[in-house]
């Protein structure tokens, strides 16, 4: 039986760890195993021709006489000789690809998840998420990885070593394929495309995490509360808010995140430097996705719609509210009075009634309010600047809110409907005020006599009766 198909053979039907004695004895005894003429070190130029960022790991040097490969099993493979070509040709070079290539035939699967491998060795690799092997451990933070290159990419983190620089902007990574990816944000590159919508990619995993939006593919569980999630590193946040987390910390107010990004962006608030650049208007912002969002308001693209009214939006956590309120679905309750809200931010500002926290003060009169939309509006009251115009009437207003409800007028339209007699209101909180005609909310209380109201201008009215007095 020919060599080759005695590896393939141990590849199927035995452990790896037999597989890799078997290698070491051809190894030791010199019998010849066919390896393509392909076969080459990492550090050769010829495996950067025509390949993604995800299939090489770079600049990385064979390993030395006697590296460690595993602790376990008995210790029977607690020295391996990886510098014999015959088990350095599976560690490293061409064959090093985990990904078959648009002309290459898929030879191998794994038994386990039908995964398709053109060679056997990367079969073997596979088949150690199955088996948990992990044979290469970081000796300063004991962290275990079933391939070399995958520690020495790790063992970075703890040196801060960056060794591959942008020609073009200088910044550094600590691979070669983050190099790569980063180099397309200058020349514009998407070599990636969506086949269902057409979108481009940068990347091969922005591509793959996109098809789920297509597919609804969520294959990230959470073994806590079993949410489920389309990419690993969503997943990865969402944990830490079980464990409470915060590892990325602010060296300038200490406040702590759950991400590097949240970190980066906060970071920009005490720096005041806005990178990202409207084309259209000059604008700047702290963060991209702000950015995409503001260019929007120019294209008027609406990239998410309703299933059930056909209504667009220009963000999905704005479509996600929005289909809250068809289903009726609130799931942020308040702990002092048990309110219940289809959205975190709806919260927080709810919280201040309790709390009496008006964290927004106008820089010309220091009168202090709960929202920044809310001091926005007030601030104006000052300027004198109305920024939006009715097109109908050229009424002028100075907020958003303030048209959309008095365009209503002259649509006729009355979109917030009681849930208790079915009457119909213009406006979201002409409807919250009525509201509480049924349920008896009366949520503003005068700090002198403890009387309660269901407006906020019924108790500014009664309070004028105490300053009279």
């Amino acid at each position: 039986m020919q060599v080759s198909s005695i590896l393939h053979l141990l590849v199927e039907k035995c452990s790896i760890v037999v597989y890799y004695i078997f290698v070491l004895y051809c190894s030791l005894e010199q019998v010849p195993i066919k390896l393509e003429p392909s076969v080459v070190h990492a550090d050769s130029s010829a495996i950067l021709s025509d390949n993604t960022e995800e299939e090489y790991v770079t600049g990385i040097d064979p390993p030395t006489e006697n590296s460690f490969i595993s602790e376990g099993h008995d210790e029977i493979l607690k020295r391996i000789p990886l510098t014999k070509p015959a088990v350095q040709a599976f560690a490293y070079g061409r064959r090093n690809r985990l990904h078959p290539g648009k002309d290459e035939e898929i030879r191998h699967r794994c038994e386990l998840c039908n995964r398709g491998f053109v060679h056997i060795e990367n079969l073997v690799r596979h088949k150690m998420l199955h088996t948990g092997d992990t044979p290469f451990k970081c000796e300063i933070c004991g962290k275990m990885f079933t391939r070399q290159a995958h520690l020495v990419i790790h063992t970075r983190t703890h040196t801060g070593d960056k060794p591959f620089t942008c020609e073009i902007c200088n910044k550094s990574f600590t691979q070669p394929g983050h190099l790569k990816v980063h180099s397309r944000t200058h020349t514009g590159d998407k070599p990636y495309k969506c086949d269902v919508c057409s979108k481009s990619f940068t990347n091969s995993g922005g591509l793959t995490a996109h098809t789920r939006t297509h597919t609804g593919d969520k294959p990230f569980k959470c073994e806590i509360c079993n949410k489920c999630f389309s990419q690993p590193g969503h997943l990865a946040v969402h944990t830490r808010i079980h464990t409470g987390d915060k590892s990325y910390k602010c060296k300038i107010c200490d406040k702590g995140f759950t991400q590097n990004g949240d970190l980066v962006a906060h970071i920009r608030t005490h720096t005041g430097q806005k990178p990202y650049t409207c084309q259209v208007c000059r604008r700047g912002f702290t963060q991209r996705a702000h950015l995409r969002t503001h260019t929007r308001t120019h294209t008027g693209d609406k990239p998410y719609k309703c299933e059930i009214c056909n209504k667009d939006f220009t963000l999905r956590g704005d479509l996600v509210v929005h289909t809250r309120r068809h289903k009726g679905e609130k799931p942020y309750k308040c702990e002092v009075c048990g309110k219940t809200f289809t959205q975190g931010d709806e919260l927080v500002v709810h919280n201040r009634i309790h709390t009496g926290e008006k964290p927004f003060r106008c820089a010309v009169c220091n009168k202090g309010f709960t929202q920044r939309g809310i001091l926005v509006g007030h601030t104006r009251t000052h300027t004198g600047i109305k920024p939006y115009k009715c097109e109908i009437c050229n009424k002028s207003f100075t907020l958003r809110g303030h048209l959309v409800g008095h365009t209503r007028i002259h649509t006729g339209d009355k979109p917030y409907k009681c849930e208790f007699c079915g009457k119909c209101f213009r406006q979201c909180g002409q409807l919250v005020v009525h509201t509480r005609t049924h349920t008896g909310e009366k949520p503003f209380k005068c700090d002198v006599c403890d009387k309660r109201f269901t407006q906020r201008k019924g108790l500014v009215v009664h309070s004028r009766t105490h300053a009279a007095v």
